[in-house]
């Protein structure tokens, strides 16, 4: 009995220790909340809070709202129709009977984008938006609707200027695309697949690029590289900065299904500058030449020169009586730069000249035998003059429907030829009713020789009824043709 007694007694004590030490445990709970790592369900995680989060803007996160609203007004929806021949019983009719055979097939549509930089209804867009284009319609944001016609076009920088009749129209302003910069904010405003009015954001990811695509001897080619989305329908469209202004417009995607993969290309304003004002000036492109040939230089090419480092481009050859020529540029030097601007690829001097007219001066920085020398070169135009080109074209040469330029020396050699014109775009005209194609080389016009668009010009201008045009197609095949003014 003592023993059980003592037991009963040891029971008793333990459970009134415990009491008191959960009251004092609960106590400590209500003053300091432990803390716990809890693991809550998938369903419970995917939930969204039941508080509101107050926004708060990312400390230095770019702003494309403002930029959005200044630039989508001023691009534009445009809608071509092309009509072309694409068989072979075309073609037979072209040739044996110097007209085209009517077609009854409904014409093409093609769309694409365009940028309003003019309140007086001045459009620029992608000259391979309105090549052979027999009708052209420009639609607003605002949904109205314009016919539209062309006022000038330049398959060489891919640059096509048409205009609306209407006034008072929102416009980009041009910003400066010498100082643009890589990693820099861009938007890309444009029409892809028909899906008007569309933003789309990225960064520059390199200046001067040279992809190949215009194919002329003549083509400038210095795009911006942009990852900004760019698919069909955004040629022509606006690539402009945070602030609003435009720094180049879109022309190119890099891509092996014809959508965008991750890259794409705008023509920098300041070439797109210099298009426009030539066209509203004069009717044409006022083009300079420095007059060399040069060549990029890479870590072979250095080592084999002998050159200290692989900045600039490397004068291979002056043109006699050209603008290098005069201003004693020499074969072997390395040119620097151009009007302070660094030119480290042939691109960039192609793009640095193009933005300046024959009788303008530029200051030019080159290496020649490990020093630094500054020559002033007077820029001149192809025909090795300072002459502008102050008229339209003439009325005789428009009819023809063709745009030409100077065959390469590579390709003059090859044929045989030392003076003529190539046809570099064919439109609806004279030529291409008569069966001519793109890529002949003109060298006679009733047995004158052609060795520039003036000498068209002149010639044609005197002539009426027949008139007889003799050449060559870049596979060596002459041919005559005869065509009525």
């Amino acid at each position: 009995m003592k023993r059980f007694a003592l037991t009963l007694l040891v029971a008793f004590a333990g459970g009134m220790f415990a009491v008191g030490l959960i009251n004092m445990i609960g106590h400590n709970d209500a003053a300091q909340p432990v803390s716990t790592s809890v693991v809550l369900p998938e369903s419970i995680m995917a939930q969204p809070a039941s508080y509101p989060v107050p926004s708060v803007p990312q400390q230095g996160a770019p702003d494309f709202v403002r930029a959005a609203e200044m630039t989508v007004n001023a691009v534009v929806h445009i809608k071509t129709e092309v009509r072309r021949s694409t068989s072979a019983y075309d073609n037979f009719f072209y040739e044996f009977f110097g007209r085209p055979q009517p077609q009854y097939n409904q014409p093409l549509m093609a769309s694409g984008s365009g940028v309003i930089v003019s309140d007086e209804g001045y459009v620029v867009t992608n000259n391979h938006v309105v090549q052979n284009a027999e009708r052209i319609e420009v639609i607003l944001n605002d949904k109205r609707s314009y016919e539209a016609e062309i006022v000038g076009t330049d398959p060489s920088t891919d640059l096509a200027l048409i205009k609306i009749n209407e006034e008072n129209l929102p416009f980009l302003i041009y910003g400066n695309s010498d100082v643009v910069q890589v990693g820099e904010w861009v938007l890309a405003v444009g029409n892809p697949f028909n899906l008007t009015s569309t933003v789309t954001a990225g960064i520059v990811s390199a200046k001067a690029r040279d992809i190949n695509i215009l194919g002329t001897s003549a083509a400038i080619e210095s795009f911006i590289q942009t990852d900004a989305p760019v698919n069909r329908g955004n040629s022509g469209g606006a690539l402009v900065n945070i602030a609003g202004e435009l720094i180049g417009i879109n022309a190119a995607i890099a891509s092996n299904t014809g959508s965008y993969t991750g890259y794409s290309f705008a023509i920098p304003v300041n070439i797109v500058k210099k298009v426009v004002n030539d066209f509203i000036n004069y009717g044409e492109i006022q083009r300079a030449y420095i007059g060399v040939s040069i060549r990029d230089i890479d870590s072979d090419f250095a080592r084999e020169r002998k050159l200290k480092d692989l900045h600039g481009v490397y004068v291979v050859a002056v043109a006699e009586n050209s603008s290098a020529y005069d201003a004693d540029i020499r074969p072997e030097d390395v040119i620097l730069q151009i009007e302070g601007i660094p030119v480290n690829s042939v691109s960039r001097l192609l793009e640095a000249v193009s933005q300046h007219s024959p009788g303008e001066r530029i200051d030019v920085i080159l290496i020649r035998d490990g020093k630094t020398i500054r020559k002033e070169v007077l820029l001149k135009n192809r025909e090795n003059t300072y002459d502008l080109v102050s008229t339209p074209k003439s009325e005789a040469i428009s009819k023809l429907g063709a745009t030409f330029d100077v065959p390469s020396a590579e390709e003059s050699a090859r044929l045989g030829i030392d003076y003529g014109m190539k046809i570099v775009e064919l439109n609806r005209g004279k030529l291409m009713d008569r069966g001519i194609r793109e890529g002949f080389i003109i060298t006679e016009i009733d047995k004158t020789p052609v060795r520039s668009i003036d000498d068209i010009k002149n010639l044609l201008a005197k002539k009426s009824g027949g008139v007889l045009i003799e050449g060559v197609y870049p596979n060596g095949q002459r041919a005559y043709y005869a065509i009525g003014l």
